[in-house]
């Protein structure tokens, strides 16, 4: 089950750092935009975060499973519901970022409509005090992705 998390609820921020090593970044834009969360048997296991940027437009700033959790498909069902929800509020375009040694999550956004529209060339050295590293890359390069809804 997903669902929007209330506004008595915590936000799940060990499962946000997870896709986001910041905790000010994360806590902004969680604060700004709509936090779902997908449950399995009454406990959170995965999250997103649809932040609205622009006119029609919605970013999709965090996708994140629990390490228990993860291979099970609930990433590529957090995606595909964030889209939806991004179609049933009426948006035009859902766009995304992630890092270009994110390989496995290039990979799952593109399986799920997603296309490369451009890099922001040095995102994670200017915004991040410490080096990310994944897949034995370093952490540069934001990839841009979007979905023409």
């Amino acid at each position: 089950m997903i669902r929007i998390l209330t506004a008595s609820e915590q936000p799940p921020m060990d499962l946000l750092l997870l896709a986001d090593p910041s905790e000010d970044i994360v806590t902004d834009y969680v604060q700004r935009g709509l936090c779902y969360v997908a449950e399995r048997d009454g406990q959170i296991v995965g999250v997103y975060v649809l932040l609205p940027t622009r006119p029609h437009t919605v970013e999709l700033v965090n996708v994140a499973v629990d390490e228990n959790w993860q291979g099970q498909g609930i990433g590529k069902q957090l995606v595909l519901h964030a889209i939806a929800s991004a179609k049933a509020a009426q948006y035009k375009t859902i766009q995304l970022g992630t890092g270009n040694s994110s390989i496995d999550q290039l990979a799952l956004y593109q399986k799920c409509g997603f296309r490369i529209v451009g890099v922001d060339r040095d995102f994670f050295l200017q915004h991040y005090d410490e080096p990310i590293f994944e897949n034995g890359i370093q952490c540069v390069d934001m990839i841009r992705l979007e979905i023409i809804l």
